[in-house]
């Protein structure tokens, strides 16, 4: 055994590396890859009388859910009492309505121009995140809902300011299920595999 402070002396059983030459050295086998999968084609495995018993089963259902499901839900509709929905389309409404026409005094631009531009591009932007995923009209939609927010908050009345803000706020989050549909913010990471050609 030798003492800490003298070097260690090679051990003559294993030679040291500068005794093999570059041309010897063998790289590892790659691993053959996997074989490409084949697709699962569905309509070549079913038989074409099991295809023709969904095609008539799906029929029935469409014909059964117009001819029953459509009028019920539609006599359901007529019964309801909606005026939760117009109390609260107005409540975020009526404030964005009246901060906007305290705001546009001496502007070349309306109060009632300003508040259809602020409709318009809240559904634009809403329809082009919901169908593109394109990040400008994610920002877009979520520069709406944050101005839409700030002139509820600004133009409500002093004693229902919060409640009108909160339910702008859930207005637009309900929205934003489907401009924001997809989106992580988890890091995506890529990693990149390099083959070498075999020597």
């Amino acid at each position: 055994m030798t003492e800490p402070n003298q070097p260690r002396k090679p051990d003559p059983a294993v030679p040291p590396l500068e005794t093999i030459d570059d041309s010897q050295r063998i790289p590892r086998p790659r691993k053959p890859s996997a074989p490409p999968t084949e697709p699962i084609r569905t309509s070549d495995d079913l038989p074409p009388g099991a295809i023709a018993a969904f095609a008539v089963v799906g029929i029935i259902a469409v014909v059964l859910t117009l001819k029953w499901g459509v009028p019920k839900v539609i006599d359901w509709y007529h019964h309801q009492d909606w005026s939760w929905f117009t109390q609260w389309t107005a409540t975020v409404a009526d404030p964005v309505h009246a901060y906007l026409a305290a705001h546009t005094a001496g502007l070349p631009l309306t109060a009632s121009s300003a508040f259809l531009i602020w409709l318009g591009v809240g559904a634009v932007s809403l329809a082009l995140a919901w169908l593109t995923g394109a990040v400008g009209a994610r920002l877009t939609w979520i520069a709406h809902g944050v101005c839409s927010v700030l002139m509820v908050w600004d133009a409500a009345p002093a004693a229902g300011r919060p409640v009108a803000a909160a339910l702008a706020v859930l207005a637009w989050t309900i929205g934003s299920f489907l401009a924001l549909r997809g989106l992580s913010l988890r890091p995506r990471i890529n990693i990149h595999t390099h083959t070498h050609p075999a020597r």
